[in-house]
C-alpha cells in the first residue's frame, strides 16, 4: 500500500505498509544495520552510505549519504531523532534535497510476521508545481521498489 496525500499545512504525507512473514526481532535487525538501506533503494539512485562503518544506530546517529537525483550528485545528512527497539525509529533530513523531510520507520511483531509501516512528512523547493512533476513520482517509485525488495526478506536479509 502506497498512499500521498497533502496535509493542512502544506506539507506531503506518505505512508506505506507491507506484511513481512518473519518475526519482528530479524525484521527489525535488518533495518537497524544502515547499510541495508542500500539494498532497498533502487540502483538508478547510485545511492551510498558515506559515513564511516560500523554506524551505531541510537537517537543522534548522523548518517551521510551521497545519491544521483535526475543526474545531479546530491549529499544527504541525516539525524536518527527516535530510537525505540523493536517499535520505531525516526530519520530527520538536516541537509539534503527536501526542505524538510521526517521518516518513521514503524514494525509491529502480528501473528506470523511483522508489519512495516512508514510515515514520511516532507515538503519541497518550488512547492506543489515541482512535487507534482518530479518528487511525488520518484517517492513513489522508492518506496514501491523498497515493498517489492521486502517481499524476497529472509532473516539472512535480501537475496543479492
Amino acid at each position: 500500500m502506497l498512499n500521498i496525500s497533502r496535509t493542512s499545512s502544506g506539507d506531503y504525507e506518505f505512508e506505506s505498509e507491507i506484511f513481512v512473514p518473519h518475526p519482528l526481532q530479524d525484521v527489525f535487525d535488518f533495518f537497524a544495520q544502515p547499510e541495508n538501506l542500500e539494498k532497498i533503494t533502487p540502483s538508478w539512485l547510485n545511492f551510498r552510505i558515506i559515513t564511516p562503518r560500523p554506524i551505531s544506530m541510537q537517537a543522534g546517529t548522523l548518517i551521510d549519504y551521497q545519491l544521483k537525483l535526475h543526474g545531479i550528485p546530491l549529499r544527504w545528512r541525516t539525524e536518527i531523532t527516535e530510537w525505540i527497539p523493536l517499535v520505531r525509529f525516526v530519520d530527520t533530513q538536516l541537509k539534503g534535497p527536501y526542505r524538510t523531510w521526517r521518516h518513521t520507520h514503524t514494525f509491529a511483531g502480528q501473528d506470523n510476521g511483522t508489519l512495516v509501516q512508514d510515515h514520511v512528512i516532507y515538503s519541497v523547493y518550488g512547492g506543489a508545481l515541482i512535487n507534482r512533476l518530479f518528487v511525488q513520482k520518484d517517492v513513489e517509485r522508492i518506496f514501491q521498489y523498497r515493498l517489492d525488495q521486502l517481499k524476497n526478506f529472509t532473516p539472512a536479509g535480501l537475496p543479492g
